[in-house]
């Protein structure tokens, strides 16, 4: 593979989607008509849902909890990573998926736009820690030991915004450096349906960047919108394309 080459100023923007995840055996929930145990996603995934059970909304983040416990960083992780190495500052990861694989795999310049799968907030606090603990039991499910009001995944859901400060953090680092600069837009294993972040793309074009997709089946609509687009898991692609 040619054409991914690296100059002294080059920086590098990544988009990682569920595909990066799936490789590592993930489950997204939303095979089988988007249902999880006959309930629609949305129903265990949003804050109407929080309010309407929240006792199932745990029980559903308990289950990906323990599923993440048996799932490891893939090569495609670990091609990040040593691309980060090569960069430093340079680099920055911003992905959609919540299972803190990229930081398990040694990444450290991330941006985790949707939010952490081990982490939970306070809904009155929104003060994000560290939380790897299984919520089952309905008559025990956690507040906050401050304020006393509910505590809930930290997960970005249906309905809501993400936080602007991450989005502003994505995007001054790809304005760093002004028009012209030596920007390189990698996305990897993500659709392209979910906006703002489907955008980024069309963003890092109007700064005159390289724009690459690497994606096991891409969709027709997103790829026409990059130069470069590989079609493979990133598993294979990415170590070939850069090393890892």
């Amino acid at each position: 593979m040619t054409g991914f080459e690296l100059g002294p100023d080059s920086r590098v923007l990544v988009l990682s989607g569920a595909g990066v995840s799936a490789e590592s055996g993930v489950p997204t929930f939303r095979g089988a008509g988007g249902l999880w145990e006959g309930h629609r996603v949305e129903e265990v995934a949003s804050p109407e849902g929080f309010d309407a059970d929240a006792a199932l909304v745990w029980r559903f983040y308990s289950q990906r909890r323990r599923q993440r416990r048996e799932v490891v960083p893939n090569p495609g992780h670990r091609a990040l990573v040593a691309l980060e190495r090569a960069l430093g500052d340079r680099f920055l990861l911003a992905t959609q998926n919540v299972d803190g694989l990229h930081r398990a795999a040694g990444s450290q310049r991330v941006v985790a736009l949707h939010g952490e799968l081990l982490e939970s907030t306070c809904e009155r606090c929104w003060q994000p820690f560290a939380d790897d603990q299984l919520y089952e039991d309905a008559a025990a499910l956690p507040k906050c030991p401050r304020c006393g009001a509910r505590i809930r995944p930290h997960i970005v859901w249906f309905g809501e915004s993400l936080d602007h400060r991450l989005l502003r953090r994505v995007r001054e680092f790809m304005e760093e450096g002004g028009a012209g600069h030596d920007l390189i837009f990698l996305a990897v294993g993500t659709s392209g349906l979910v906006y703002p972040v489907a955008g980024l793309v069309d963003a890092a074009r109007r700064l005159g960047a390289q724009t690459w997709l690497v994606d096991l089946a891409p969709s027709d609509d997103y790829a026409a919108r990059f130069e470069h687009v590989l079609t493979g898991p990133s598993g294979v692609v990415l170590p070939r394309l850069f090393g890892g």
